[in-house]
């Protein structure tokens, strides 16, 4: 199935949005080098009127007016079924929330996957429709994030927590 790219501005710097027939697969930062995070997206045809990036486009639009905690949009994600459950439970995370990366192991089953978590949680090919922003330390520390740190703290600001620590959901 063919890709689709477009590419829409948003407060933390370009973001390109990335769909496969009915899915969106991928939102990518744009590093400050202008290279993509992920190699390739700029051989992606530019479609700014497929439908799946016209919705995706609107509703980050809306997220970061303040107007949108929740993303209802068809998503595809490849990777293993490791992958697949973590990045599905961090879809539960609520907005405005956080939790470590033992938490989400501990809720896939086994605190002890709390590395292998981290190393999903940075493969997450949609950022901040699934949000992977929200995962911390264990401490409350803000730690690796693909878009770089300063982006995740701008993203858990706009998102408001009055506390990091106090806006744990576990």
């Amino acid at each position: 199935m063919e890709r689709v790219r477009c590419q829409v501005a948003s407060p933390i710097d370009p973001l390109t949005l990335i769909a496969e027939g009915d899915a969106l697969v991928g939102v990518r930062f744009a590093d400050g080098s202008g290279r993509r995070w992920f190699r390739g997206d700029q051989e992606i045809e530019i479609d700014d009127a497929h439908p799946v990036l016209v919705r995706a486009r609107q509703q980050l639009g809306e997220y970061f007016a303040g107007a949108r905690e929740e993303f209802d949009l068809p998503l595809e994600t490849a990777g293993d079924e490791f992958r697949r459950r973590v990045w599905a439970e961090l879809r539960h995370i609520p907005y405005g929330r956080t939790v470590s990366y033992g938490d989400v192991a501990a809720r896939l089953g086994d605190r002890r996957l709390a590395q292998s978590v981290g190393q999903a949680v940075g493969a997450n090919p949609l950022a901040i429709v699934i949000p992977c922003h929200r995962v911390v330390g264990s401490d409350g520390s803000l730690t690796g994030f693909g878009g770089g740190l300063d982006r995740k703290r701008f993203l858990l600001e706009l998102e408001e927590p009055a506390d990091l620590a106090a806006a744990r959901l576990f």
